[in-house]
């Protein structure tokens, strides 16, 4: 079994940036709806998105929160590093057949004392880009290094 490199607070700088793309299917949405018990029609029923604003069907907003997720969890940062808070803005739809892009930047870095001593975190911008580079998700994490 190889061993994990485990995230160091001195290894980041401010701008280190990582991402992670998915385009999204069919599946994906019927999975992401099953595992977060989100089975709004907006998101499930061709018809009646019809009838709504967008005119078809669209992808749970909180998709593209598990994208930064998977940035912030295993491309940027990983095995030492916690995904403390998320604050999100969602801006625009995403659609199944868009390719989603979450970004992830390191925009500060500081210390903190905690009840068990120095606490490090890092201030992370995020955000999520349809194909034609649109801000579907823009907002900023906070990520405790252990």
């Amino acid at each position: 079994m190889s061993k994990l490199k485990v995230v160091k607070f001195e290894d980041y700088k401010e701008g280190d940036s990582a991402s992670h793309s998915k385009t999204i299917t069919e599946e994906d949405v019927e999975l992401f709806a099953k595992v977060s018990g989100d089975f709004n029609p907006i998101h499930m029923d061709e018809e009646f998105a019809k009838t709504q604003m967008y005119g078809k069907r669209i992808v749970h907003g909180a998709f593209s929160s598990a994208l930064i997720s998977a940035v912030l969890g295993v491309k940027l940062f990983g095995p030492g590093a916690i995904y403390a808070s998320q604050e999100v803005r969602f801006k625009g739809p995403a659609f199944i057949g868009d390719t989603l892009t979450a970004v992830a930047t390191v925009k500060n870095k500081y210390t903190k004392q905690g009840k068990s001593g120095e606490l490090k975190f890092l201030d992370v911008e995020t955000k999520v880009y349809n194909q034609n580079d649109e801000v579907l998700t823009d907002g900023m994490a906070k990520v405790l290094v252990l």
